[in-house]
């Protein structure tokens, strides 16, 4: 009796997982929400290191006595140092910097291309320049072929994938604070501040998002990609503030709330700190799902020519320059094309698998 006792003692004192542990237990369960986990990851080391990647500047070279990275360059194009500007080093790297200083060395990106311009004849000493129009092919040294100016595809895609990744993220983080601020207010004072804010969700959702897209962005003379994500995330807000209302308005009646008022806490350390965080996993779904659709979206502006202004390197712009010859040059689809498709597929599955793992509903019906 004592032993067993002791036993049920100690499995007591465990203690009991999380709900963020379990969830991701369950989610850890589905493999194709895994493997499209992995393959977001996988596009993100892509988009942070592409210069390490693909570029014509050195990621580190030694140039009269002094250390720098010109390939940071692609991130900022002020973070290159003035010097290289300066001793027109720039597009001449290979050659200009042992003519100038021959005491200097290099290390270079695996793939010697440019995502902005076309490489030239003996850029690379010994190297031909890239072809134009149909005869950029795939080939040895352009791997996904070039478009019609000679820029190298496999350069512009993986450039692209940061301006993919970085309108999804960022897009969606305007409209992720907005819709959880809107619908949090909403949902837990209720009164007429649930009434104004759910009439303005309202109107926003009868405004076709597409139309108002064009509408901001012919307003613009020169668009770039922070425009674009301001614009997509101020325009895709609504369904997480309804979701965010609804979850407000159940929790807000929960115990836990009550004991939180009865001890004094202020409406807002109560709304921010004990509703949001039991309130933020099922918000979670649409916020995946709204990252796939920012990029889709992303893509179809660049598609149909309202994108950022060139240069940009973007998926949905190697589409565009592919669509006047694609029998000719059907790599300007295909691969762009399978790019947007497996991205855009990878967080519908993650998505998928946030709501099958936090759903406890879901899971027994899976079961």
């Amino acid at each position: 009796m004592e032993e067993l006792a002791s036993n049920l003692t100690s499995v007591s004192r465990e203690p009991s997982a999380g709900f963020w542990m379990e969830a991701w237990r369950n989610f850890r369960r589905r493999k194709l929400a895994m493997l499209a986990l992995l393959f977001v990851i996988f596009l993100c080391l892509v988009a942070m290191f592409a210069p390490m990647i693909v570029g014509t500047r050195p990621i580190v070279c030694k140039y009269k006595g002094n250390i720098y990275f010109p390939c940071l360059g692609y991130y900022v194009r002020s973070w290159e140092n003035p010097i290289f500007r300066r001793d027109r080093l720039l597009s001449r790297y290979p050659t200009r910097l042992k003519e100038l200083d021959p005491a200097s060395w290099a290390i270079w990106p695996l793939v010697y291309q440019d995502p902005y311009r076309r490489v030239k004849d003996n850029e690379w000493p010994g190297r031909p320049g890239n072809p134009y129009g149909v005869e950029g092919r795939p080939s040895r040294l352009n791997w996904l072929g070039t478009n019609q100016q000679g820029f190298d595809v496999f350069a512009q895609m993986v450039h692209g994938t940061q301006i993919a990744l970085s309108v999804g993220f960022v897009s969606m983080g305007i409209a992720a604070a907005i819709g959880i601020t809107a619908g949090a207010l909403a949902g837990y004072l209720g009164g007429w501040v649930d009434m104004v804010l759910s009439r303005l969700i309202e109107l926003v959702m009868c405004i076709p998002s597409l139309v108002l897209i064009l509408a901001l962005v012919a307003m613009l003379d020169n668009v770039t990609n922070l425009h674009l994500m301001a614009i997509v995330g101020v325009t895709s807000w609504t369904s997480i503030a309804r979701l965010t209302r609804a979850e407000f308005m159940k929790l807000k009646e929960m115990e836990f709330v009550t004991a939180a008022r009865a001890m004094g806490a202020s409406w807002p350390r109560i709304m921010f700190l004990h509703v949001l965080r039991n309130a933020l996993a099922p918000v979670l779904v649409p916020i995946t799902f709204g990252i796939a659709a920012a990029i889709l979206i992303e893509s179809g502006l660049s598609y149909l020519g309202f994108g950022a202004s060139p240069p940009n390197p973007s998926w949905g712009t190697l589409l565009k320059s592919g669509r006047t010859a694609i029998q000719e040059m059907w790599w300007l689809i295909v691969f762009p094309g399978a790019a947007i498709f497996l991205t855009v597929l990878a967080y519908n599955l993650i998505g998928e698998g946030l709501q099958e793992a936090t759903d406890p509903r879901l899971r027994q019906s899976g079961n």
